[in-house]
């Protein structure tokens, strides 16, 4: 646990056990922890040394106050980070400054197979310093978005999300769930009728685009550069996000069928969901699975909406719902939204 402040496996149980037994000798610690003398004078000479542990005169050690000691260090190894942190700055720089001019070859970089892919996708977002775009589409080739353990350390840095998914990615088993998660923690989301690509980009400064799988069956992506090809890329992104609807649907946790909630005065937010997933595209069978009802229970909360704004059909409940802020109005444009044939719009 500790070995994130540089503490080896060994000095983290010497530790432990001088926590809780000040005064101890060496050989004590070593019969109690079944450790060699050697490896436990070693461990104790390293915690003297970082201030974790005190000696006294007649060989005895104590267990310094862990939110002091452990606290330090802690506040150390921030301060490296943080100098880290500037050095990136400092590099990413004068990496740039050695690429301009650079031959093609320079500014983009093909990366087959799966593995290799999944790396790439997490390094670029590991890059990021104050946002992260990408394009979702399926299938998940080589890491599904509840796999992406980048995302949730990059938010913690303060980097910005945006996401555009296409609109089939809606009907993925449990793509529902990580878009709350997702949405949960700070992640803006929203939904275009079709993507181009897959897309990823690090601020201004990398872009990742898998592409088809190659001849020899591998899947293969580019990796680029700060270029003109990267510039068009981010017009390409700012251009879908302000066309594509914002998918908002409830943090608060899904409900079970069994104990749905009709409300008398308004929407809930099962009722909110199920209108963000209608409105995005997905027809009523799809919207209902992925929200663990059935088509008949989606109707019948459909048709008490409809009941309580008062009207007859789906494209009255929709412009009833923007007027009264049940869903944004960006989400409803009489004059351009399509209607499936199986009515799957409110």
């Amino acid at each position: 646990m500790l070995d994130v402040l540089g503490l080896e496996a060994d000095d983290e149980r010497v530790y432990r056990a001088l926590l809780g037994r000040p005064h101890s000798t060496a050989m004590s610690l070593s019969d109690l922890l079944v450790l060699s003398p050697a490896d436990v004078d070693q461990a104790l000479s390293r915690l003297v040394g970082w201030g974790l542990a005190t000696r006294s005169a007649d060989e005895r050690f104590t267990a310094a106050p862990p939110a002091m000691a452990l606290g330090a260090l802690i506040g150390q190894r921030r301060d490296r980070l943080r100098l880290a942190e500037h050095a990136l700055v400092t590099f990413a720089e004068e990496h740039r400054a050695a690429m301009t001019g650079n031959s093609i070859s320079d500014l983009i970089e093909v990366v087959t197979g799966v593995d290799a892919i999944r790396h790439r996708f997490l390094q670029v977002q590991q890059a990021a310093r104050t946002q992260v775009r990408s394009f979702i589409t399926a299938p998940f080739v080589a890491l599904p978005p509840d796999e992406n353990t980048a995302e949730p350390m990059a938010i913690g840095r303060g980097v910005q999300f945006r996401a555009v998914l296409d609109r089939a990615v809606l009907a993925e088993p449990g793509i529902i769930d990580d878009a709350i998660d997702s949405l949960r923690n700070g992640v803006q989301l929203r939904v275009a009728d079709q993507l181009p690509m897959k897309l990823v980009l690090a601020d201004a400064d990398l872009g990742l685009v898998p592409l088809a799988v190659t001849p020899d069956g591998e899947p293969g992506a580019v990796l680029l550069h700060r270029s003109g090809l990267l510039d068009a890329l981010d017009a390409l992104f700012e251009t879908v996000w302000h066309t594509a609807h914002p998918l908002e649907l409830s943090v608060t946790g899904g409900e079970a069928e069994t104990t749905v909630e009709l409300g008398a005065e308004g929407p809930t937010d099962l009722d909110r969901q199920i209108l963000a997933l209608l409105l995005a595209g997905l027809t009523d069978p799809t919207a209902a699975t992925q929200l663990g009802l059935s088509p008949r229970t989606l109707h019948r909360r459909l048709r008490h909406l409809m009941d309580i704004a008062g009207v007859r059909t789906r494209m009255q409940l929709g412009g009833y719902a923007v007027r009264h802020g049940w869903v944004k109005p960006h989400y409803f444009d009489p004059g351009t939204e399509r209607q499936p044939a199986d009515h799957a719009h409110p």
